[in-house]
This record gives C-alpha cells, sequence and structure tokens, in this order.
C-alpha cells in the first residue's frame, strides 16, 4: 500500500522515467509490431471494481524506447492474463515477459 491508501504492483523506476525523455509520443507503435518489447503496461482501477483501465503502454523498437498502442482500453481484474493472451492470440502478437512488466494501481 502506498501513501495515499492505494495498492500498487511494479512501481514505476527511474529507468522508465529516462525512457520517457527520449519517447518520440507522436509516433506510437502498434503492439503487433515486429520486434517489439513492451516494457510497461499501466493499469489503474478503483477497489470493487471488476476491470483495469489501461493508463499508458510503453515498449522498446530497435533499442529505442515507443509509446505502444493496444487494442483494448480495459481487461477484466479476474482473468487478465487469459484475456491478454486470447488478445494476443486473435492478432499473432507474441508477449512472453509482458507480465513482468504490468504496473497496477487500485
Amino acid at each position: 500500500m502506498n501513501k495515499y491508501g492505494a495498492n500498487e504492483t511494479n512501481p514505476i523506476t527511474d529507468e522508465v522515467h529516462e525512457a520517457r525523455k527520449a519517447m518520440d509520443f507522436n509516433s506510437p507503435v502498434y503492439w503487433s509490431e515486429p520486434g517489439l518489447y513492451i516494457s510497461r503496461l499501466r493499469l489503474l482501477s478503483d477497489p470493487g471494481l471488476t476491470f483495469w483501465d489501461v493508463s499508458y503502454c510503453y515498449g522498446e523498437l530497435d533499442g529505442k524506447p515507443v509509446r505502444v498502442t493496444v487494442p483494448f482500453s480495459q481487461l477484466p481484474k479476474r482473468g487478465m492474463r487469459k484475456a491478454l493472451y486470447r488478445l494476443a492470440k486473435a492478432e499473432g502478437v507474441f508477449i512472453q515477459g509482458l507480465f513482468d512488466n504490468i504496473s497496477t494501481l487500485n
């Protein structure tokens, strides 16, 4: 629990702050872009709600930090991994390691 009473997993790091400085926010890439590595998927919610809202998604492509566009704005709290796998499979996206890079604030 953070100082405001919210539960947070995988809080933002200094490396993420530094990567944001070099990021081109005007040229996002779609999550199915070949060679893309998703480095952070930020999900927000409130206690009692059954879904997560997507706040933002960052990645790396060719060694450069990029903003990532995902084809969803919400994910269920129960079955989030299953939902992500289903969405990824439908678009041929390889998401290995993504779950280590999900950050939640609830």
